[in-house]
This record gives structure tokens, C-alpha cells and sequence, in this order.
């Protein structure tokens, strides 16, 4: 498939690769990117790099939202063929380097396989490289204090917002009112029945609980566009994206645990 590149803002990009999404944050010849898709997207993650003008030893670091196989799929490889610097939360680290796995098991798909879209899903994964394992070898935590932006193009902050994982982070721009959300708030997804702000299925969190918390840290952060690693842009207050992802969870816990 090719790259769906969409400029959101001055040298900022969503780029949808193969049902998920990375970001590429660019200034002058850098580039941060966040989240690299699936294995399989490579080839789109190099096309979308081409499109913007940059190339994979134009980004400076890559930043990962959390370790699942569709977000983690070529840091490993930028890092070993080009030497640039992979960053995650400090809890996100040994998940990155697989020491352990916070994801949803074949068994679990296995018993959500009556769900709407779950089966077509699982499919696309597996042919996306999904069930593969790429490690990092040797993923870095953040080089800046908790609050401080990185001093890599776009300024990220990273802020923590655990639940889908232990170390799951977003990515604040301030100076944009952009919020990269990746999994802990989402737009769409293969197996969603709706659209817009929502959290994921909740057999995809490792802690549902404290993503529905973490709702209300992302809420606070200053934006009115999200970037999310699953459905398309977002254009609105965050505040309000967050709380109608809050309120449909409630509708959710409330109706059994049922799709949304």
C-alpha cells in the first residue's frame, strides 16, 4: 500500500499506514517520528519520510506512544541501520525490549472473535507483520525531566498515560495545540462500530481502568487537534474529545462490556 500522507499543520504530518497511524514532526531537514506502524508498513514509512521530504537518516529520534507490534514495527530497524536513538516512557523500556508483553494474546482474539470486525482484523494482522516480534535492542528513556519538552523537532512533551500499557505516553505540542494520543484515545478502529473520540476495545488494554483515568490527563493538555494511532484526525477541543471518550466507556461498562 502507499503512504497516506495528510499535512495537519506548519511541518507536522498524520501519515495511515495499514489500519494504524504514525507522525512525522519535521523542521528544516529533521525529523522526529513518532510511531513506526506495523513491519509490513516499512516500505509506506520510508515512502511517507520521501514524500515530506526528509529520508531515514534525516530523523533525528523516533519517539514510540507504547510497544505494541503496529506502533514498534521498524524502530529496531532504524535504530540498527541508521543509529537513530528510539525513546519511550522509562516503564515502556523493557516492554520496548520485550522483557515482557502487555498485548492482547491470540487467546484473546480468539475469545472476542464474535465481535463485530474482530475477525477481518485479526486477518489484516497478520498479513501487516502484526505477529511478529521486532525488539529494540537499545530502547533509551526520555532525555529531558517528566514536564520537559525534547529538544528534537516539534518540541514534543511527552506525558504519561498509562492503562493501555504501563508506559504508554502522549506527545504534547503546545506551540501547535496538537495532542498525539496513540492508543489511549483513538477516532476509529477495524473493529469499532463508531466513530470519533473513544477508547479502544477493552480487550486491547492491559489495565482498562487506568486508561479511562488517563482520559482525564489528556483532557487537560492545551489543543484542539488529535493525532490519535488509530481513525483519522481530530479537529476540536481535546477536553471535549477526552470526555466523550469518558462518557462512551461509561456507556460501555454500563451495557456489559459490549462494543461500542
Amino acid at each position: 500500500m502507499r503512504a497516506d500522507v495528510r499535512q495537519v499543520a506548519d511541518g507536522t504530518y498524520l501519515v495511515h499506514g495499514n489500519n494504524v497511524n504514525w507522525v512525522i514532526l519535521k523542521e528544516g531537514d529533521a525529523v522526529t517520528l513518532v510511531d513506526t506502524g506495523y513491519p509490513g508498513d516499512r516500505p509506506a514509512l520510508l515512502e511517507s519520510l520521501a514524500e515530506v521530504g526528509a529520508s531515514p537518516e534525516a530523523v533525528t529520534a523516533v519517539l514510540i506512544t507504547h510497544a505494541h507490534n503496529d506502533h514498534l514495527g521498524s524502530a529496531e530497524y532504524l535504530r540498527a541501520a541508521h543509529g537513530t536513538p528510539v525513546y519511550l516512557h522509562p516503564a515502556e523500556v523493557p516492554h520496548a525490549r520485550r522483557d515482557f508483553l502487555q498485548q492482547a494474546t491470540i487467546g484473546d482474539v480468539i475469545r472476542n472473535a464474535w465481535r463485530p470486525g474482530v475477525l477481518p482484523w485479526a486477518v489484516h494482522v497478520i498479513k501487516a507483520g502484526g505477529t511478529e516480534q521486532h525488539p529494540v535492542t537499545a530502547p533509551e528513556p526520555f532525555p529531558a525531566a517528566d514536564g520537559a519538552p525534547l529538544d528534537l523537532p516539534g518540541r514534543p512533551v511527552p506525558v504519561h498515560t498509562p492503562g493501555h500499557t504501563d508506559g504508554h505516553c502522549v506527545y504534547h505540542l503546545p506551540r501547535a495545540g496538537i495532542v498525539i494520543s496513540g492508543d489511549a484515545l483513538v477516532s476509529g478502529h477495524a473493529t469499532a462500530r463508531i466513530k470519533g473520540p473513544q477508547i479502544l476495545p477493552d480487550f486491547f488494554h492491559h489495565e482498562r481502568a487506568r486508561v479511562v483515568t488517563s482520559l482525564d490527563v489528556i483532557g487537560a493538555l492545551d489543543g484542539d487537534v488529535l493525532l490519535p494511532g488509530h481513525g483519522p484526525v481530530h479537529r476540536g477541543p481535546v477536553r471535549a474529545a477526552a470526555e466523550q471518550a469518558r462518557e462512551r466507556a461509561a456507556r460501555r461498562t454500563r451495557a456489559g462490556g459490549a462494543h461500542p
